[in-house]
């Protein structure tokens, strides 16, 4: 199959994506499947959030179109049936965390009924490492904390389908050069609609693309890294989707351990995401989201050179990634948590001028 093929799915995928989003919309009005504000949420009045309806529309029709074969298709794609109802349930009805996770896992075992699961990886100095009967918990744990965490991160205006689109375009660039077709053609139909729903969603957003939306690429995701970035099944092909999946993963890896922390349940849902964080420091809407894509795409960045990479150039790229993610959150929550104090010294250090003393009325 030629480059033109690839080509004309991403325009195919892309173009029913743009084309049915509007009526995705209506539908969701019409049934009263909006998005209401509440005290976590920065939007104001009710978004229709079916808005991962027309994604996964365009995934079908870029999927008819390249046709792309392997053994665990049929059942991957019942596993995405399955996460795109849950989807819609969700989006209409709000379903309990419990619930939600019960359909990933089932969905997440389809796929591994198809064979499809992390068997083993190769360690380097040591050899292969047998995951054994516990391959198949770890690729349970993959699909569903990739799933969730796309999920997590859908705060924002544009930001999962953004974050998304990066950690895809990263997918197809690494798949092309490694010659892994089966990925290349599932990057591109992937790809297509996600950049064209976020003609609508970026900020200010005109529809939500929902759980319908996030569950959805957060599972195609899954599975597309198992297919391709775990085909070497070494320890650093491991870790090259962690690494394109860096802020999404981390993010929700630090909610736990907070929430954790603070004695509350994991599946709580709360304010303080990178993108809260970012919000609360005086930044605007549409910067967070754009500070969040160039992180993104460093990661991004950061995946391909280490696919080229010795060993011990690996595991420099590794620790300064981790590094990297740490320093960062630390300091925009110590700079969240201090910017009271930060501002009052700020002003005090620029003042040339006596200030009026405030008389408070009582």
């Amino acid at each position: 199959m030629s480059a033109y093929h690839y080509i004309i799915a991403f325009l195919l995928a892309f173009i029913v994506t743009v084309i049915t989003t509007p009526i995705v919309k209506k539908i969701a009005y019409q049934f009263n499947i909006v998005d209401k504000p509440t005290g976590r949420k920065v939007h104001e009045g009710d978004m229709p959030r079916l808005g991962g309806l027309a994604i996964v529309f365009g995934v079908v029709a870029g999927f008819l179109y390249l046709t792309p074969e392997s053994p665990y298709m049929t059942r991957i794609v019942l596993g995405a049936l399955i996460i795109i109802i849950v989807g819609i349930i969700d989006d209409k009805m709000t379903l309990s965390a419990k619930t939600k996770f019960i359909g990933q896992i089932i969905a997440a075992l389809v796929v591994i009924s198809s064979g499809l699961h992390i068997e083993y990886v190769t360690i380097p100095l040591y050899g292969k490492f047998e995951f054994g009967i516990f391959s198949y918990v770890i690729t349970v744990l993959w699909i569903v904390g990739i799933t969730n965490a796309i999920n997590l991160i859908d705060g924002l205006d544009g930001l999962a389908a953004g974050v998304s689109s990066i950690g895809l375009a990263t997918i197809l660039i690494m798949s092309v050069l490694d010659n892994q077709m089966l990925v290349v053609a599932l990057s591109v139909i992937l790809l297509g609609p996600t950049i064209g729903f976020l003609f609508f969603n970026f900020y200010p957003a005109k529809i939500f693309m929902g759980d319908t939306g996030a569950l959805f690429l957060g599972f195609s995701i899954s599975i597309i890294s198992i297919l391709g970035l775990f085909k070497s099944v070494t320890l650093f092909s491991l870790v090259i989707p962690i690494v394109i999946l860096a802020v999404p993963i981390f993010d929700t890896f630090f909610a736990i351990i907070r929430r954790m922390i603070n004695g509350q349940k994991i599946t709580r849902p709360d304010n303080k995401h990178l993108h809260h964080r970012l919000i609360s420091m005086g930044f605007s809407h549409r910067a967070t989201v754009f500070i969040i894509y160039g992180v993104s795409t460093f990661f991004g960045i950061s995946a391909i050179i280490f696919t080229a990479s010795t060993l011990w150039g690996s595991l420099l790229i590794i620790i300064l990634v981790l590094l990297t993610l740490q320093l960062t959150h630390e300091i925009v929550g110590q700079i969240d948590k201090n910017r009271q104090p930060l501002i009052t010294f700020l002003k005090k250090i620029t003042e040339t001028k006596p200030t009026k003393p405030v008389i408070k009325r009582e």
